[in-house]
């Protein structure tokens, strides 16, 4: 097996690329839960890396009931929302934090919110609002992210899938901006690789099994009887096997992947650690309160731009 990793030191060409990782998300949170090992990984080796939010959460749920008064107060969510993320990112390393909508021009980009259309698939509900960040031109909020990428010149960048992970279309969304936004960018001799977050459905199973485990139950204590264990079907970030090409071990840096999730408290909760279970390093669940696996690896698929030098941590599969 060969292994691809974070290259080990910047470009000494002028204008080259920084070595350095940028990840583009939707909300706070994502950040974190679909791809904090590769940020604190990145962040570990001394690489620069750079999160884009491009909205700021303003329609998510709130779990603990002590901050229940910030649940449909937009701009209050949004500002308590904005202190989480400084918080996971500093929990990951990450020091280099952009708005999507302070990249250039005015105005905000709002939470597009979302329904649930059956079990792990979301979709646009029929109040979008005005400032939604799905409504934004493409062309908009790809050439504000074109600027940050020409400036950061990144090795690598990386977003969702084209589903969005679960089909949230503010992810969809990120996902076409950011594509669009390499292409804008691109060239000058400078083009990134590009990877797309994807999760083998093997260890997702594994993960979802071990979550009905003893050694969950042990980690929660009473919490576990208050939440629930996932069930298929899968969402659509999980896909075969062998279509998953690069694995980031997440053990080194389950301790900082924990901390950030924790950060985000209005969405997160029951974050643990689980020792002694080798099909995830720990668990969690969101307001919906079903279960959620830290999994020993996040996975990747590259689809555009040059293979990054093999080295650890990250592993390519052959």
């Amino acid at each position: 097996m060969s292994t691809a990793a974070p290259p080990g030191a910047a470009s000494d060409e002028p204008g080259g690329p920084t070595g350095g990782l940028l990840a583009v998300h939707a909300h706070p949170d994502d950040e974190t839960l679909a791809t904090g090992a590769l940020l604190a990984t990145w962040a570990a080796a001394g690489l620069p890396v750079t999160v884009v939010t491009a909205t700021r959460g303003e329609r998510g749920e709130v779990i603990p009931p002590a901050l229940a008064h910030l649940e449909g107060d937009g701009p209050a969510l949004a500002v308590h929302r904005a202190g989480e993320l400084a918080g996971a990112l500093a929990a990951l390393g990450v020091s280099d934090h952009a708005y999507l909508d302070e990249l250039g021009g005015g105005g905000t980009y709002e939470d597009s919110g979302m329904v649930w259309l059956g079990t792990a698939r979301a979709g646009a509900g029929a109040d979008v609002p005005a400032g939604a960040f799905v409504a934004v031109p493409l062309d908009e909020a790809a050439g504000r992210l074109a600027g940050l990428l020409r400036a950061r010149r990144p090795r690598l960048v990386v977003t969702y899938d084209p589903e969005g992970g679960y089909g949230h279309p503010d992810h969809v969304r990120a996902h076409e901006v950011t594509m669009r936004a390499v292409e804008l960018a691109a060239g000058d001799g400078w083009e990134p690789a590009v990877w797309w977050r994807r999760t083998g459905r093997t260890a997702l199973a594994a993960g979802y099994r071990a979550l009905r485990g003893d050694a969950v139950r042990a980690a929660l204590g009473a919490a576990y009887d208050e939440l629930t264990p996932p069930e298929p079907p899968f969402p659509a970030v999980a896909v075969d096997d062998d279509a998953v090409e690069v694995l980031v071990d997440a053990a080194p840096v389950r301790d900082r992947v924990l901390a950030a999730l924790r950060a985000h408290a209005t969405q997160v909760q029951a974050v643990r650690a689980v020792p002694g279970e080798p099909a995830l390093l720990g668990c969690y669940a969101l307001s919906d309160g079903v279960l959620q696996p830290l999994l020993p690896a996040e996975g990747y698929v590259q689809v555009r731009g040059p293979r990054l030098p093999d080295s650890a941590p990250t592993r390519r599969l052959p």
